[in-house]
């Protein structure tokens, strides 16, 4: 078996295929797949996934891999072939679907060392390689090749007695904290002790330590503990008594904080009647899509933390999806509290090098449990039991970039193989789900009262058109002032929502109608005031902001539309005495940034809460007995045929906010389109009428779940050019499918322009269509072949943002 089969790392149609290598002597037992390696490719050495090991190739001559990366596989068999799977699904190139699996610091460039692994001793380890562990606390990853030493690290490393760790380069280093350990065994420190004369009372206290904790222990609290200073320490280094060394510790995000433990808590009737088909599943290895469909605060996470307690008691693993804004801090307690060091947290907030480290827990077996947004998904557990997808509605599930894949898509996929089961929660499930637990596709599971029977929050409907033709120029509406006054007289917290950051929407000229556009994209500019700027939020292009209009040089700059600086510049205005946290992306752009907010929001710091969709969901705050929608208008008129169900799902999610506890809670939303039955439906918090009125809409023009979509996008610096490649594209499309499939195009895309690129689309809606998937790998083949031409052709099937 002296052949390996390997993806190499050049994302391009001709080189998306496995390359024969041969496994050269030294590394015959070394190399498996699921491991990286470095191989000749063309002139040049490059990096690739071996998939597989095999006797013989049907190429003649083969080129040897160069070196392996890893000691043990980064990708298990399971991974490997979900790889396959979402390159078919997805249609993306191979070498994207592995990399997406890896945390950022393995793609980096990092230099690799090999060292033992924490509490083994040198004893432990072959002969040969004492002399080089005595000298070195890591060996260098290129000496270990030259010298070839890699198989039997290998075998020790497989053992769990060495270990590589990935120090990378630039920004991303181990951590590493200073420890001091005795060199001699107690009895013979116990005679140096002695020795000492009594003067060295500080000396004699180390050692005294020493003699009585043989560990290894750092040095910031062994000063602390003892009150001696470096030099004591040093004195006895000196003496060839003590020794000092840089020891590697997991970066731990949570270090600073303390996770109260918690107990099951009794269940309700509904959650033991939802949970019993789920521990069913679970008891019986039977795959099977759960959809838990609750009102908000009917108490879904109990249900989910019980569910993995009964996998983490038969042995197996657990996957818990959370939407990226929603991993708050108080979810990340929840899981924390009931399973303390089991649990490994993946998520954006974190630097790349936590990252690594919460990876590594969980490769090595450390934990039991990952919570994490979309990617961690790819969690390379071997051992299954459950995966959980909460706010499964959530948009952010579905990456936008290669490989475009859904979380929930690669959740059943990888369940089924474990024969475990998914489960989907929600208090708005999206329409696709929704629609297949009616079909009986998924098993729904309903929770409809919330905990203790408290009864959802009144909400009320503002209708803005009147506050106008009462002389209320105002972004509150007098009811809304009314009540946050109140609140803050009763010494209760408010939240406000409003689905856009920065000041205004844009600036725009009274007298001649002139918009700043930016010049990039055939998009308006957004007022920024902090900094006094417009800024793109598509490419990033800044500019000052104006004093005369500059088609007409009149006077009339205005500022139109509203944002959430704009909104706390105006309750500073009309309540000076309230105290006002404001959370978007503009905030919370600092790393903890996000959690200490919440947290001075939690202890009362704060009397309202002003912010983006990212407070929405997950927040669980006794105190909060108010919550004010803006603008519920922001996205109903999207050019989106799922702006409805958006905008249903946010109002219904931001409401429950209010009133979980004690206090009773209220909701205001204000809106210029009062009619619209989602705002309507949001008021009487009834998805069941709204997913019957809506699947009516989307059956009538022929939308999910009754279709299947695909959307090919098509860019280029010539408007000619995309407009004559999208047609042949269109064309080509209709002359191979069905005549019951739908092709819309082309036509321009809702943004014309992004950074001085055109933007053309093709939308096909069809039911069956077995020669569809062959049909886009053509499209695809032929447009990735040339790229003198300068089109870009990207195709995501089943989109999820049609902008």
């Amino acid at each position: 078996m002296n052949v390996a089969s390997v993806i190499v790392d050049v994302p391009a149609k001709q080189t998306d295929r496995e390359f024969d290598y041969l496994v050269p002597e030294e590394w015959l037992e070394t190399i498996q797949p699921g491991m990286r390696v470095i191989v000749p490719f063309g002139p040049r050495k490059i990096q690739g996934f071996v998939t597989e090991i095999k006797a013989e190739s049907e190429f003649k001559k083969l080129r040897e891999i160069c070196e392996p990366m890893d000691l043990e596989p980064v990708l298990n068999k399971e991974l490997l072939e979900l790889g396959n799977w979402l390159t078919e699904t997805t249609l993306c190139f191979k070498i994207f679907a592995f990399q997406a699996m890896l945390p950022a610091a393995l793609k980096a460039k990092y230099e690799k060392k090999v060292k033992l692994s924490a509490g083994v001793s040198i004893n432990e380890i072959p002969v040969q390689l004492h002399e080089i562990f005595k000298k070195e606390e890591a060996i260098n990853w290129e000496d270990a090749l030259k010298n070839g030493l890699v198989p039997i690290l290998q075998r020790e490393a497989a053992k769990g007695l060495l270990e590589v760790i990935y120090l990378v380069k630039g920004k991303l280093n181990k951590k590493k904290l200073k420890y001091v350990s005795p060199l001699l065994p107690p009895a013979d420190l116990e005679t140096e002790y002695n020795s000492l004369p009594p003067r060295a009372e500080k000396q004699k206290e180390a050692l005294r330590y020493f003699i009585q904790n043989p560990g290894p222990i750092e040095m910031r609290q062994l000063s602390a503990d003892l009150k001696i200073s470096g030099a004591t320490v040093k004195a006895l280094v000196e003496k060839g008594l003590l020794t000092e060394k840089d020891m590697e510790v997991y970066r731990d995000p949570y270090e600073n904080r303390t996770f109260t433990r918690t107990e099951p808590l009794p269940l309700t009737n509904d959650q033991q009647e939802a949970m019993g088909p789920i521990l069913g599943s679970i008891e019986d290895m039977v795959h099977e899509v759960f959809l838990l469909y609750g009102v908000t605060g009917s108490g879904k996470t109990e249900i989910y933390l019980q569910s993995i307690q009964d996998v983490i008691e038969q042995g197996r693993e657990a996957i818990v999806l959370v939407p990226e804004i929603a991993l708050t801090p108080q979810m990340v307690n929840r899981f924390k509290g009931r399973f303390g060091n089991l649990v490994a947290v993946l998520h954006s907030g974190l630097s790349a090098g936590e990252k690594f480290d919460e990876w590594r827990k969980i490769q090595r077996k450390e934990v039991k449990v990952v919570v994490g947004a979309r990617s961690a998904i790819f969690a390379p557990f071997e051992n299954l039991g459950i995966i959980i997808i909460d706010e499964e509605h959530e948009t952010s599930y579905k990456q936008e970039e290669m490989p475009r894949y859904h979380a929930r898509d690669v959740a059943i996929e990888r369940a089924g193989k474990y024969k475990c089961p998914v489960v989907l929660g929600s208090a708005t499930p999206s329409l696709e789900s929704f629609a297949r637990a009616q079909k009986g596709v998924y098993k729904l599971l309903t929770l409809p009262n919330r905990m203790n029977q408290r009864a959802l929050p009144a909400v009320e409907i503002i209708d803005m058109r009147e506050e106008l033709r009462a002389g209320n120029r105002s972004m509150f509406s007098r009811k809304l002032f009314e009540l946050l006054k109140e609140r803050i007289d009763r010494k209760e917290q408010s939240v406000l929502f409003l689905n856009k950051r920065g000041h205004s929407s844009f600036v725009m000229c009274r007298d001649c109608g002139f918009v700043m556009n930016c010049p990039n994209c055939d998009i308006s500019l957004t007022y920024h005031k902090v900094k006094e700027q417009m800024k793109c939020h598509y490419c990033g292009y800044e500019s000052h902001v104006p004093n005369q209009c500059p088609e007409c040089s009149s006077d009339y700059i205005r500022y139109f539309g509203t944002g959430t600086q704009k909104v706390e510049d105006e309750l500073g205005k009309i309540l000076p005495e309230a105290k006002v946290i404001r959370m978007d992306v503009d905030t919370t752009g600092k790393k903890g940034s996000h959690e200490r907010l919440l947290k001075e929001f939690h202890e009362g710091k704060a009397d309202i809460l002003l912010g983006t969709q990212m407070i929405a969901k997950g927040l669980d705050f006794p105190n909060i007995t108010l919550v004010g929608v803006l603008s519920a208008d922001t996205m109903l008129h999207l050019p989106d045929f799922r702006s409805s169900e958006k905008t249903f799902q946010l109002l219904t999610q931001v409401s429950g906010r209010a009133g979980r506890h004690e206090l009773p809670g209220e909701v205001i939303i204000q809106t210029y389109t009062p009619e619209h039955y989602s705002v309507e439906l949001a008021g009487t918090q009834d998805y069941d009428l709204f997913y019957n009125r809506e699947m009516m809409m989307r059956k009538a023009h022929h939308y999910p779940p009754f279709y299947y979509l695909a959307l090919i996008t098509i860019s280029h610096e010539q408007l000619i050019s995309v407009v004559s490649a999208t047609e042949k594209i269109a064309a080509f499309v209709r002359s191979r499918i069905s005549n019951r499939a739908v092709v819309l195009g082309p036509a321009a895309s809702p943004i014309p322009r992004i950074n001085n690129r055109y933007r053309y689309h093709c939308l096909i809606k069809y039911k069956r269509e077995p020669e569809l998937t062959k049909t886009l790998k053509i499209i695809l083949d032929q447009y990735q072949n040339d790229p003198k031409s300068g089109l870009l052709v990207s195709i995501d099937v089943n989109p999820f943002i049609l902008m």
